[in-house]
Formats: C-alpha cells, sequence, structure tokens
C-alpha cells in the first residue's frame, strides 16, 4: 500500500518494524522508535491515517522515548480486515495486541490517541492490556457518542436532516481520487482550523488519500452508530483531553463531555483555532502533552491510581496557538 506523504517530508527512520496478530489473525503493522529502554508512548492514529499523521510527535520524542506507532486495520501497511472484521471491539483487540507484542509484562506506557484512536483507547478501556500498560491516556480530538448529530461539517441547522446527511457522508463509497487544490481546500474546511498552513494540509490530504476505500467506507458505517459512553467511565487512568475550538467533525462538545465524565480527569486544553487534525496543526502543544504525562507517570514511576491527578473533576485551559 502506498503512504504519500507531503514532498518535502522525510518520514521517520523506526528502529525496527514488526507485525503482531491482532485476536482474530489479523496482521497489525507497528513501527518502534528510539531507545528500547527510554519511557514508553503508544500512538493510536484515527480514521484515514497511518502513522506518518504522527510524523512530528515521532521526531521530537524518539530520542529519549520509545514510540510505538501502528496502523489501525485497514489503513497503512496494515491489511484490511475479513468480513466483520470492522468494529470498536477489533479496535479494542488490536491496541491488546500492539501492547502485549510492544511491551515487557507490567511495562507501564503513555497511550494517546486522535480521533478514532482516542475512540480505540475507550473501547479498550476495561481490557486488561490496557490496564495492565496505560501509565497515562491522552485524547485527541475525538468523541464517545453522537458524532454524526454534533458533527458541523455539513453547513446545516442542528437536527434530524443534518444527521442523516452527516451519516451518509461518512459511509460515502466515492473515491477521494487524487490530492489537488480543490481536493485540499475541501479537506481543509472539513478538518483543519482556518489558519493552517499549507504545508500541513498538503500532508494532511495525502495520507488522508491514501487510505483504502473498503476501509475508509466500513470505518465511517462504525463511527456513525458510535456508542462508547461506558468505556469513557471505564477509563480509570489519568487522562487528558485536548481539543481544537474550531473542529468540525468532532466539535469541542465532545471533548467536553469525555472530561466531564473521565473517573481521574487530568482537565480539558481547547487549542484556539484548530480544527481537527490536532496533532499535525498544533503538534508542539500535542507533543509537549505527552512529555508532561509521561514525566509525571511513567519516567517517575508515578502509579497510574490517580493520586497524583488534579482530580476527577475537569478542569479546562485554553491555548492560543500560533
Amino acid at each position: 500500500m502506498s503512504r504519500l506523504l507531503h514532498r518535502d517530508a522525510v518520514p521517520p527512520v523506526p528502529a525496527a518494524e514488526l507485525t503482531v496478530r491482532s485476536a482474530d489473525g489479523s496482521r497489525i503493522h507497528v513501527e518502534l522508535h528510539g531507545p528500547e529502554d527510554a519511557p514508553a508512548v503508544v500512538l493510536a492514529h484515527g480514521w484515514t491515517c497511518n502513522t506518518r499523521f504522527w510524523d512530528a510527535q515521532i521526531r521530537e520524542l524518539a530520542a529519549d522515548h520509545r514510540v510505538i506507532a501502528y496502523d489501525q486495520r485497514g489503513h497503512g501497511l496494515t491489511p484490511e480486515p475479513g468480513p466483520g472484521g470492522y468494529s470498536t471491539n477489533a479496535l479494542a483487540d488490536d491496541l491488546e495486541a500492539v501492547l502485549a507484542g510492544t511491551l515487557a509484562p507490567g511495562r507501564k506506557a503513555v497511550l494517546a490517541g486522535h480521533s478514532m484512536g482516542g475512540m480505540t483507547l475507550m473501547a479498550a478501556a476495561a481490557r486488561p492490556g490496557l490496564r495492565e500498560h496505560a501509565a497515562a491516556v491522552l485524547l485527541c480530538s475525538t468523541g464517545s457518542t453522537r458524532l454524526t448529530a454534533e458533527a458541523r461539517v455539513l453547513p446545516l441547522r442542528a437536527g434530524a436532516l443534518r444527521t442523516r446527511l452527516t451519516t451518509a457522508v461518512l459511509g460515502a463509497k466515492a473515491p477521494l481520487g487524487p490530492v489537488t487544490p480543490v481536493s485540499k481546500k475541501i479537506l481543509k474546511y472539513a478538518t483543519m482550523g482556518r489558519g493552517s498552513a499549507p504545508d500541513r494540509v498538503d500532508a494532511c490530504a495525502r495520507i488522508v488519500h491514501a487510505c483504502p476505500r473498503r476501509a475508509r467506507v466500513e470505518w465511517g458505517h462504525v463511527l456513525a452508530e458510535l456508542d462508547l459512553a461506558t468505556g469513557v467511565r471505564e477509563l480509570r487512568v489519568p487522562t487528558a483531553v485536548i481539543a481544537g475550538t474550531d473542529d468540525r467533525l468532532t466539535p469541542p462538545v465532545h471533548a467536553r463531555t469525555i472530561a466531564a465524565a473521565l473517573p481521574v480527569g487530568l482537565g480539558l486544553t481547547e487549542l484556539a483555532g484548530m480544527g481537527h487534525m490536532t496533532p499535525v496543526e498544533a503538534p508542539e502543544a500535542v507533543t509537549a502533552k505527552i512529555r508532561e504525562l509521561v514525566t509525571r507517570y511513567v519516567a517517575t514511576g508515578a502509579a497510574a491510581t490517580g493520586t497524583a491527578a488534579t482530580g476527577t473533576a475537569a478542569t479546562a485551559e485554553r491555548e492560543d496557538v500560533a
């Protein structure tokens, strides 16, 4: 499968690559970056993306972290699954397989998920694998339920019509086609903030357009029916939330709802002017939050019990990102 990048971008070279087997036998492609004995970070990308979506974080963290990034099933170098292979349970299975295949028993890591990657973490919240290995979690630009009802991609008044049309868009079978100036404008409107730099728009467009159509459509159907509210309540490790104020796909209402329901919430950071693609649009802010969590819960050996957290009540902060 092709992994198209911005023409000036050179992807980070992994220290190693491996394939792990999920519960249903699916092969999951994994990249390992940085020193093996350094504090560990696991990165789960979102719908229609791949590990290249995390390039900025990998570049900055790999010098002194063990960065583990993997392609979700049907994305990047991970093959599309067979019939019945698209579900939130499958996402949780895949995450457990990655954790078991890359971390020694009991070894803790910070787990960061963007969009569908965040949903993966919520889906796996009660799984033994996550509870064994998660020291802390970062949820970026994600939602747990009512995705089609709350999405603001279509410029219509909220209601049944907008919800139906948004559901149709998520499951649309039409090919995305080549990356063109027009397609980049459409992608920027739907997924990024108005001030997003052209090179970052281009990088996101090339990643998204490289996603196989079947995977895009099948996961779109899953997202349209998503309900992971229970998973949020089961996420019993210190968890921080980041959202862009101009996110049309998963507007900040989702982040606020999640932050308020987390058992061990570390608060919500709203990035002013940013859209849905926060790890690419605001890489410094996302990387800094990952480093903060590593320092607090992994590098210092802090127990992931929430005793060092700010409490169960979510706090909010707003950042202006240039």
